[in-house]
């Protein structure tokens, strides 16, 4: 009696550390799958990576792949995220799948900011007969690439194409229209000293470079037609050209900072204030 009971608990450890094996994999994914849920992205990759290592059926390879990537993304390690995420799709064999990953791999583009690859992927999803219907989400995701590579009129006319009204669309109508066109403030600065930092909204910066100009502009004519021919190239190479050079350099300067505080607000509104997918 007492054999046959040790023999029963024997086969039933047995049959216990089976099951355990078994569900092992499973156990381990799901744990990297709460770390990663819980934004403890780089113990998640561990897991995931230790659960790749392990996982000799390959039962888990494409999802850890997959949350690998997100947890890289997560992290801002976005060469990281597009090599699993490409390791993902290697591995896909579902088509609706493949343009997901491969829609995440733009997005990492976009963050990273090499829109020409980001471009590249869109119109080759573009040009798949499979993917016609997905023209939104395509022109949904160049728009993003383009406010991201500072073009926003470029970038209105892809969110047009979705809804002539998208929210998007306005918003980067509205960026747009804010910005200062350096062409234009180092024109301005060229033909009036000042002018160019007044477009911008510098106007104390202005009135200090047309007064110096004005005033080393004066002095160096006067020279010339007192016949001060030496204190004439010396004033005039000295100081007024000096102060005309500094002058529209300036006015690009102000133009470029502006600019960034504009696009940077206006991303910091996307940020909190847009509820939409965002990159």
């Amino acid at each position: 009696m007492i054999f046959v009971t040790k023999k029963i608990l024997f086969i039933t450890a047995v049959v216990s550390t089976l099951s355990f094996a078994q569900t092992e994999p499973e156990l381990q994914y799901n744990y990297a799958v709460k770390l990663y849920n819980s934004e403890n992205y780089f113990d998640a990759i561990t897991e995931l990576k230790r659960l790749r290592f392990f996982d000799d059926k390959n039962e888990y390879s494409n999802s850890s792949n997959y949350l690998i990537a997100k947890s890289y993304k997560a992290g801002a390690k976005f060469d990281d995220a597009i090599r699993y995420f490409t390791l993902a799709e290697i591995e896909n064999t579902n088509q609706e799948r493949y343009f997901n990953l491969r829609i995440e791999i733009v997005r990492c583009n976009i963050l990273r900011r090499t829109t020409d690859r980001a471009m590249q992927i869109l119109s080759s999803l573009e040009n798949d007969s499979a993917y016609k219907s997905k023209s939104n989400q395509i022109n949904y995701w160049r728009g993003w690439a383009l406010m991201f590579n500072d073009r926003f009129d470029e970038a209105s006319k892809q969110f047009a194409n979705i809804n002539p009204n998208h929210p998007l669309k306005l918003f980067a109508e509205g960026i747009d229209d804010k910005l200062y066109s350096v062409p234009v403030a180092k024109s301005l600065s060229y033909l009036i000293p000042g002018a160019g930092q007044f477009y911008t909204g510098n106007y104390f910066s202005g009135t200090l470079s047309f007064g110096w100009n004005l005033l080393w502009g004066y002095l160096t004519v006067n020279a010339f037609i007192q016949n001060r021919i030496f204190d004439g190239f010396m004033v005039g190479n000295l100081l007024w050209f000096r102060f005309y050079r500094g002058n529209f350099q300036n006015a690009e300067k102000f133009a470029l900072e502006e600019n960034v505080k504009i696009i940077n607000d206006g991303f910091y509104f996307l940020q909190t204030g847009y509820s939409g997918e965002k990159p």
